[in-house]
């Protein structure tokens, strides 16, 4: 049976009778990366607001680590760690000073785990160097340092590679598959970077207008992401019709440019081509492709029924 660290039912939450979240009910699954994706807008945030006791719901309730009574998710929130709209670091400290601030603030007793948490982040050689000379990544880096003081069990994260260069981007990838593989951290990660998310998430969480349209393992999405051979030859009528001989399917379609698309026989490509060449068909284009997950969360998050 499945232990979640987070379950919403219902969840809604207005501002000035706009109607930013919409009886939103998700569960997260405690050693999942879970991608909460949707526009600027979609409610994303709002959520984030309402789980870290920055908002409260207008209708709805939640579960966090097991505890729905409001005293119990007070100390429950201590075992998260949290970045929301960007880490709150101190420019003229150095990471080991921003961390020990942190510290003090957090009342987390040693100073022990200020080396241990730049160690892990990989900012323990930066020395006296300010935050505010480090690059992007390396500020998100820290940020992510903070948020771990205390030894969360649960991250949460809004946005955290927003305006990062793809250096940046990958330093932040690693660090979260890292803290989510081997210290077994639950990651709730906010983005519309949708084909950065699908490098990450275990599952995905799609919202839009304030309305949670689906959830869903990446196993299930690889499966609705729909897999094919393109072909293209010197003749696509013939190639239809060996391949629906030869291979006794009619899992393909003849596309009006003349390619054909073979959704079945995908993980044996080799066979495919030699068939096709030993009936003397010439092949100009031969390549797997399908719909990638940037596309799929596009057809949702616009309303697109996908099947």
């Amino acid at each position: 049976m499945s232990e979640y660290v987070l379950k919403t039912n219902q969840l809604s939450k207005t501002y000035q009778n706009k109607m930013a979240l919409n009886k939103v009910s998700v569960m997260i699954e405690k050693g999942s990366i879970y991608g909460f994706i949707g526009q600027n807008g979609a409610g994303k945030s709002t959520l984030i607001r309402l789980i870290t006791g920055l908002a409260y719901p207008t209708r709805g309730t939640f579960e966090l680590f097991g505890e729905n009574d409001e005293r119990n998710i007070i100390e429950a929130r201590k075992r998260i760690g949290t970045i929301i709209e960007g880490p709150a670091l101190y420019p003229q400290m150095t990471a080991a000073e921003n961390l020990e601030a942190h510290r003090l603030l957090k009342g987390i007793p040693g100073k022990d785990c200020i080396e241990k948490t730049l160690t892990l982040v990989g900012l323990q050689n930066t020395g006296k160097k300010k935050a505010k000379n480090f690059s992007l990544g390396m500020k998100q880096r820290l940020g992510l340092g903070i948020a771990l003081l205390g030894d969360p069990e649960f991250l949460i994260l809004d946005e955290p590679i927003n305006g990062l260069d793809p250096m940046g981007v990958v330093e932040v990838r690693e660090l979260l598959k890292k803290l989510n593989q081997e210290y077994g951290i639950t990651i709730l990660i906010s983005s519309h970077i949708l084909s950065e998310l699908h490098l990450l998430a275990t599952h995905y969480g799609i919202i839009h207008h304030g309305e949670l349209l689906e959830q869903l393992s990446a196993k299930e999405l690889n499966e609705k992401c729909q897999q094919y051979l393109h072909i293209k030859v010197d003749d696509p009528h013939k190639a239809a019709t060996v391949i629906e001989n030869h291979f006794s399917t009619q899992e393909f379609e003849v596309m009006p440019d003349g390619t054909i698309r073979l959704f079945a026989y995908v993980d044996v490509p080799g066979e495919v081509s030699k068939i096709l060449t030993s009936e003397g068909l010439v092949i100009e284009q031969f390549m797997p492709m399908g719909e990638d997950l940037e596309t799929y969360f596009s057809h949702r998050i616009g309303g697109v029924q996908h099947g």
